[in-house]
């Protein structure tokens, strides 16, 4: 399935960083735009900048009307007071929000999903949830947001 293999892909991008973005989760994001993979982003190391936004810098203009593959629930603002991933896929004009795991973080637990949804974009959540949790060891974030 094509869905899968985009989810996939944002999946291995956030492994390169796997283990290097505390505070933050590692996270991967793939801009896809009709079937073709336009640019896609991970956490950096030291946990910014997020992998949303290294997508979308690296896609420009042409983010317009893509689908984002998301590892994580985009943030839906950020410890740092700067402009969240959720807003900043709303400004890009994503049209379409598929995210693998919901993220407990109070920057996100479902405020960047609800922020995307109430501009209009098309969200859905769970696609490969249980790989990206296990191969991205997600637990160890759950855990620490949940304390």
């Amino acid at each position: 399935m094509t869905e899968e293999r985009f989810m996939r892909a944002a999946i291995e991008a956030a492994r390169v960083n796997l283990g290097k973005t505390a505070p933050n989760p590692v996270v991967g994001c793939v801009l896809v735009k009709d079937g073709v993979i336009l640019a896609s982003g991970a956490t950096a190391p030291g946990g910014r900048p997020h992998a949303e936004d290294q997508a979308l810098q690296a896609a420009g203009p042409s983010a317009r009307g893509s689908t984002a593959y998301v590892t994580l629930e985009p943030c839906g603002a950020r410890s740092s007071g700067g402009t969240s991933c959720s807003e900043l896929l709303v400004a890009a004009g994503v049209a379409r929000v598929v995210v693998a795991c919901d993220d407990p973080s109070p920057f996100a637990s479902g405020r960047g999903s609800e922020r995307l949804a109430a501009a209009g974009v098309s969200v859905e959540v769970g696609l490969l949830a249980e790989e990206a949790f296990e191969g991205l060891d997600y637990a160890a974030w759950f855990a620490s947001s949940a304390s």
